[in-house]
């Protein structure tokens, strides 16, 4: 299934029991941990944690690392004003009522009762994967709108602001800033005073600006100032004072803000027009890549070849809100119909996943030699986030591989592709595939010494995978036919090292090293008859028949070592018959349509699983009760039956629900507990979720 055709489709409210105690609101699909409001990039990335039911009001939004994000909100009814965005101390304002969150893939909408007016905020992330130029630009929508609940007409005006913590975390650090207040966008503009290239401090951009953002309307005012200051002004008076504070100073030096404020004029029972607001993080250059001869090349998001300035994108951004809704309910829509043919908690996982998954990768391209843009060369890069901040992790991708295959397998291509790049001149000294890209986001700089995470056979089953799933997928023979002789070094590697794995650590190097894991060699043995299909592709038919031929012997072989002796099960390792975990590496044979382990072994597992599942799901494996989110995603596209499939997704769905973190979604939990384990979170791996729709 895909997003290739989309179509209308009408909105399906699901309701899904996650145990958590009722909270005062309505909410669709569920209350999840953390609600995503502006995730669009690493540094994009605002969310609402929500715990057991916060509302949008009582509480700040946060970076995802927990630090806050200065965000305000007010409206101002009939002379009254309510906060309804934030938690912000200033006196004359009353809390409003959270009434309702509604959560699809590239929106949360929050209704906030104000007395006797509903106003919705609409908190829109687009999420455009056919589209390079729209998907890599890092803005994010906010629009208000209002409407009578009591039959009456009623004045309004309403308010928001952003703080300079959008800069950074550390609040000491001086900022400047300056507005354009003419044209038909009134932009603030806010960044640190010392920037450092390409440097992160706790997981913050040390580089480029803060863009907030709102259409020029007649009735729209500005002002920057004094948190408190500006604040009062908008609650006494309904208006903002055209100001613009120049002392500029520390984060949380008076705590400048930057403020819009819309008269709405007169609202009755007909909601008023959308107000749009947008906020983003621009800069330039984005990533540093190592290329041929140990030379570094710096990197630009794609959006900037289609404008001559930030400016220009931000315009743009705002005069495109329409139609951008539009094909975000499309995409919406869509991937909601085809998710609930599985089944509705199906549908709320997946929608929970969406911005997160894409919310942690950047789409780049190059300069020409004459300075223009080289829009022919295209690479997407990914940040590891809360785990090692390392680029392009080889295991971080692969999880997240099936949201790549489901919404445009070219973008698989463009993530994958600097991995093929850079090892293919030779500056990587190992024979098998890399672990990522670089140590430390956003500088791809290689590991030329060698000395990266070792993952030998894990990094290079995932590399055939993909490689060849992308080529399936699209029918792009180019990724396979330039690096196939690194495709052929690694399936030499995995020949002489698949059956009998060596005391290595897998992508779930949290549990350490182990030596003959089961499902490390069924990734090495799917990786070999990869490159089977991937010679036959090629016309090499030698090649085809021999690597099917040694996969097909192998399966043989591992089906005597790695199966208890009772057989009712697949072993976590050779020979321990007491041991057993998730045998996900499966997808892969099943997603390749290889079919190079025998469907007996699918439905052993499937039988199994059922005798070994916890309240929040399936273990990882005997040695810990803590699971993966995306695995048991993997692990539910290939059972035997849609009862074992339901379960494991409903396990995973009552987890996210169950009011235990606050925390963006974490992939990594206890099965027992439902607590999160090892402080990750909002990783990308969640584009997983999606395995059951890449098929």
């Amino acid at each position: 299934m895909g997003l290739l055709n989309l179509f209308s489709f009408a909105s399906l409210a699901l309701s899904i029991s996650t145990g958590v105690q009722a909270v005062s609101w309505t909410a669709t699909p569920f209350n999840p941990a953390s609600v995503p409001l502006a995730v669009r990039s690493p540094y994009v990335s605002a969310w609402l944690p929500q715990g057991a039911g916060t509302a949008l009001n009582a509480a700040w939004p946060t970076f995802w690392t927990g630090t806050n994000v200065g965000w305000a909100g007010y409206v101002r009814i009939d002379g009254t004003t309510y906060n309804f965005l934030g938690l912000p101390i200033v006196a004359g304002a009353t809390a409003a009522t959270q009434k309702s969150l509604d959560i699809t893939s590239t929106q949360s909408t929050f209704v906030m009762t104000a007395g006797p007016i509903d106003l919705t905020a609409n908190f829109f992330s687009p999420v455009e994967p056919t589209d390079l130029v729209k998907q890599s630009t890092p803005f994010s929508y906010l629009t208000l709108s209002a409407v009578s609940n009591d039959g009456n007409s009623h004045t309004v005006s309403v308010y928001t602001d952003i703080s300079a913590e959008w800069v950074a975390s550390d609040d000491t650090l001086t900022v400047n800033w300056t507005s354009t207040t003419t044209g038909n966008v009134l932009t603030h503009q806010v960044q640190l005073e010392n920037q450092q290239l390409y440097t992160e401090v706790s997981d913050r951009i040390q580089q480029g600006s803060v863009y907030y953002s709102t259409d020029n309307t007649a009735s729209a005012t500005y002002q920057t100032g004094q948190d408190a200051v500006v604040r009062a002004q908008f609650i006494n008076n309904g208006v903002l004072a055209n100001t613009l504070d120049t002392n500029f100073r520390a984060i949380n030096d008076d705590w400048p803000v930057f403020a819009f404020a819309h008269d709405l004029g007169t609202v009755g029972t007909t909601a008023s027009t959308p107000v749009v607001f947008s906020v983003g993080q621009a800069r330039d250059p984005a990533v540093e890549y190592i290329i041929a001869n140990n030379q570094l090349q710096a990197r630009s998001l794609y959006f900037w070849s289609n404008y001559a300035s930030v400016a220009d994108a931000i315009a743009f951004f705002h005069s495109d809100y329409t139609a951008a809704l539009g094909r975000a309910q499309a995409f919406d829509s869509q991937l909601q119909s085809d998710a609930s043919a599985i089944s509705t908690d199906y549908a709320g996982l997946v929608a929970m996943s969406v911005r997160q998954a894409f919310g942690a990768t950047e789409i780049t391209i190059s300069k020409n030699s004459d300075g223009s843009w080289n829009t022919a060369d295209v690479l997407m890069f990914l940040k590891e986030i809360s785990s090692d901040g390392n680029v392009n992790t080889v295991d971080v991708i692969f999880p997240a591989w099936p949201i790549l295959l489901y919404t445009n397998p070219a973008l698989g291509k463009y993530l994958i592709l600097g991995l093929f790049e850079y090892q293919a001149t030779g500056q990587y000294p190992n024979k098998w595939a890399c672990h990522d890209l670089g140590s430390a986001y956003p500088q791809a700089l290689g590991h030329n010494d060698g000395k990266d995470e070792t993952m030998p056979l894990e990094e290079s089953g995932n590399m055939l995978i993909m490689a060849l799933s992308y080529t399936q997928k699209s029918n792009d023979t180019s990724l396979i036919t330039t690096y196939s002789s690194l495709l052929d070094q690694w399936t030499q590697y995995l020949i002489a090292e698949a059956l009998i794995p060596a005391n290595q650590i897998s992508t779930d190097d949290f549990a350490g090293s182990l030596a003959n894991q089961t499902n490390l060699a069924i990734k090495g043995i799917v990786g070999i008859k990869a490159m089977s299909v991937i010679a036959g592709m090629l016309g090499d038919t030698q090649k085809e028949s021999n690597y099917s031929s040694i996969a097909a012997s192998y399966v043989t072989q591992w089906q005597t070592f790695a199966t208890a002796s009772d057989g009712s099960h697949l072993t976590l390792s050779y020979g321990d018959d007491s041991s057993w975990g998730l045998s996900y590496n499966l997808y892969a044979d099943k997603l390749l349509g290889t079919n190079v382990f025998p469907q007996s072994v699918y439905d052993m597992q499937t039988a199994w699983y059922k005798t070994v599942t916890n309240t929040y799901g399936v273990p990882l494996d005997t040695r810990h009760t803590y699971t993966k989110s995306d695995w048991q995603s993997w692990t539910a596209a290939i059972v035997t039956d849609d009862t074992m499939r339901d379960t494991f997704i409903s396990s995973v769905v009552k987890y996210i629900g169950n009011g235990e973190n606050s925390v963006p979604l974490s992939d990594w939990y206890d099965s027992v507990s439902g607590d999160i384990s090892g402080g990750f979170q909002n990783r990308p791996v969640v584009g997983g979720h999606l395995a059951l729709l890449a098929l």
